[in-house]
């Protein structure tokens, strides 16, 4: 499968990683297929997920202790400082956390609640809860579909609000016109993608795309 790169999709600024790991685009393959049950596609997005977190933390910082293995003594490497906090948006973010926090069990978890005001089109906050000390985490924001941005982009100001000042965004999919709306928002947040996909629709529906992931995970249409 060809996998699109950032030479597909100009005048996007902002740092942005398409995840091309094999793995990870023949499970966004076997994701796409209209023809994959609820279950499969939620163990997919769990093991994806599972996957790009790898990406995401490659750069942790650590620090050494010391410890004891059944032969010796030793000092060994560990995570410093505070564990980083996953924040979903609701509701088809958690198909996502849940992978990630597989590799990362310690990790906080926060939820931001948004909705899309058919009038004006903004988004409306309708529910917020995160970690008292978010300001001073690492914290990975994550939502299955990046389509129009404008979710994404308030969430993260949102954040910025709560005191966050490390963030990261993860989808799965994405599209040029996506990307250009959240890294102009915040070109200071690190975007991480399996796929900038080829446009929008009519409808805000990513193309070629996996149809609405929160239907697919959890079995509503």
């Amino acid at each position: 499968m060809e996998v699109p790169t950032m030479t597909d999709a100009p005048h996007i600024t902002g740092d942005v990683t398409v995840i091309q790991h094999p793995l990870v685009q023949h499970k966004l393959t076997l994701m796409r297929q209209k023809h994959a049950s609820t279950g499969e596609f939620r163990r997919l997005a769990r093991e994806i997920s599972l996957l790009m977190a790898y990406e995401l933390t490659r750069d942790l910082p650590i620090e050494t202790t010391e410890i004891e293995t059944p032969l010796e003594t030793m000092q060994a490497p560990i995570l410093a400082g505070k564990k980083l906090c996953i924040v979903s948006i609701l509701r088809a973010g958690d198909g996502i956390m849940e992978g990630m926090l597989d590799l990362v069990p310690s990790a906080r978890v926060g939820h931001i609640g948004l909705y899309r005001d058919p009038a004006t089109l903004v988004p409306v906050e309708y529910y917020l809860k995160l970690p008292d000390d978010i300001a001073e985490r690492l914290v990975i924001v994550v939502d299955p579909m990046l389509a129009t941005g404008h979710s994404a982009a308030a969430a993260l100001s949102r954040l910025k609000q709560a005191g966050a000042t490390q963030l990261r965004f993860a989808c799965l999919l994405t599209v040029p016109q996506g990307l250009r709306v959240l890294t102009e928002a915040h070109p200071d947040v690190p975007v991480f993608t399996c796929s900038i996909d080829r446009e929008l629709d009519e409808h805000a529906y990513i193309r070629p795309g996996l149809g609405d992931a929160g239907d697919r995970l959890y079995g509503t249409k």
